[in-house]
């Protein structure tokens, strides 16, 4: 979709009005109200439309107007009219035009009293507009015409600034793309390999500098944990890492995002039951999140040095799978018994943690990780888990994810060796990967947590319930979310830039 911010609103084939609380119309409503001779306020009021927040009305065809439609947006009350509204009502214009008009145009002029610039709230509509349009009907090959997206540009006009606010934006909305795009395909199209080079191809023409280490090198480095995982399979393994440094200084302390990239996940010999095993496609939204996050620091040129890591691998349950009670020895040279080859997330984390940490010495470690069912049960699909070690980052994260719509809360995270860590202990190993049914996204977390050096800041993400949703949202179709880019976007733009 081409998205533009012209002085003035072009003749388009659907024009996009703005109704505040109590049908206050803003000034280019109450000028299409002058030209249909009254026909807005007719129409809202037969149809009970008041203004009310992200409320919504539709005119076909309306008198003295070029336009073949004209779509009325509830604003609410202006002064409570932020970036995220802005994103909503753009999410509602795409939703609703996506497959009926092929262009559309909102003229914000002379609005004011808003929570936000004009240039802000004209920025953060089309960013809504851009998310909720994304689709993927590459795999359909019998939509019917009225079917297929046919929306191929929006103006925002009478907001100056705009175009530049939304630069940054842009840029957001790509990444979201790319992890909605990479969450999306299925395990036969998407797998270890695959993930690399299309990720690859996204991000290194921007600048992001690649490394990808092979079974080979990582058997030799002592993957054992995530080697345990994918053995199973008969598609190989593969750490992908992507370093972005635009602070200027070449010694800039690293931030490390790392990603579970589990990219079908059948539970290995510990098979999963059958029924919405189809779903397991999407058990790497950790290293989608930070592949499409890495896209968006390079395309508006962070000015901050994040290493991304993913580690990437199939749990599959061959003859050659990973049995329940197997030790194995990971990168850290902490040892694990296996009691079952489910909890495999957390044997990947484990080993990309170390790895990268002992790397890149970074002054902050963030994962995000599908990891496990119980945080859908304790928070349902509208927040992540966050599990953090340190006060500060946790702060600074679910100020990120308020500002972006990307949410967290907070769950515990005991100290080292204490009550939560005692209960993966093993009898013949350091540890054991799953604990008691209680708690099991904290000792998931905690299990993490034993392969960050001590001191580090570190938060752990369980994205399991956000990756992936049945409904659409404000600014999201059904399927993927995207869950995860914006948030980590948000996080460097506020804190390390």
């Amino acid at each position: 979709m081409k998205i533009d911010f012209p002085a003035a609103a072009p003749d388009s084939s659907a024009l996009i009005l703005l109704v505040a609380d109590g049908t206050a119309l803003t000034p280019a409503a109450a000028a299409a109200e002058s030209r249909t001779g009254g026909q807005l306020g007719r129409a809202m009021k037969a149809a009970g439309f008041s203004g009310r927040k992200a409320s919504t009305l539709e005119l076909l065809a309306p008198a003295g107007m070029a336009a073949e439609r004209l779509l009325l947006l509830g604003l609410g009350d202006p002064a409570g009219a932020d970036a995220l509204l802005f994103e909503e009502l753009g999410g509602k214009a795409a939703e609703l035009l996506l497959t009926r008009a092929e262009s559309a145009a909102l003229d914000l002029s002379g609005l004011s009293g808003l929570a936000i610039p004009p240039a802000q709230a004209a920025a953060h509509f089309a960013l809504g507009c851009e998310l909720r349009a994304w689709h993927q009907h590459g795999y359909r090959t019998t939509l019917k015409d009225h079917e297929k997206p046919k929306l191929a540009r929006l103006s925002v006009a009478g907001a100056a600034g705009a175009a530049e606010a939304h630069a940054p934006l842009a840029a957001v909305a790509a990444g979201v793309a790319l992890t909605r795009t990479l969450v999306t395909e299925p395990a036969n199209i998407l797998y270890p390999e695959s993930f690399v080079a299309r990720v690859e191809a996204a991000v290194a023409p921007h600048g992001v500098a690649v490394t990808v280490l092979d079974e080979g090198e990582m058997k030799a480095l002592g993957f054992g944990a995530l080697l345990g995982v994918a053995q199973g399979s008969v598609r190989p393994p593969r750490l992908l890492v992507m370093e972005w440094n635009g602070s200027g200084k070449a010694d800039a302390p690293a931030t490390l995002f790392v990603g579970k990239g589990v990219t079908f996940d059948t539970g290995g010999i510990s098979i999963k039951p059958a029924a919405g095993m189809e779903d397991m496609k999407w058990d790497m939204g950790g290293a989608g999140a930070v592949a499409g996050a890495m896209l968006t620091l390079a395309l508006r040129k962070a000015k901050a040095r994040v290493v991304g890591v993913c580690g990437l691998v199939e749990n599959m349950p061959d003859g050659n799978a990973q049995r329940p009670g197997d030790i194995v020895t990971s990168f850290s040279g902490q040892t694990v018994e296996v009691i079952n080859t489910d909890a495999e997330g957390r044997l990947v984390l484990a080993d990309a943690i170390a790895w990268a940490a002992k790397t890149y010495a970074p002054a902050t470690i963030i994962d995000l990780a599908t990891l496990t069912g119980a945080i859908i049960i304790a928070l349902g699909h509208e927040y992540a888990g966050l599990f953090s070690n340190d006060e500060a980052l946790a702060a600074k994260l679910m100020a990120a994810g308020e500002a972006t719509g990307d949410r967290l809360w907070r769950q515990p995270l005991g100290p080292r060796g204490g009550a939560y860590d005692k209960l993966t202990d093993s009898a013949i190993a350091d540890m054991k990967n799953v604990g008691p049914r209680e708690g099991g996204s904290i000792t998931a977390a905690q299990f993490i947590q034993r392969f960050v050096p001590e001191g580090t800041p570190f938060a752990h993400l369980d994205i399991a319930g956000t990756v992936w949703k049945s409904k659409a949202g404000p600014t999201h179709d059904k399927g993927a979310t995207g869950f995860g880019v914006r948030l980590l976007d948000r996080y460097v733009a506020d804190n390390l830039e």
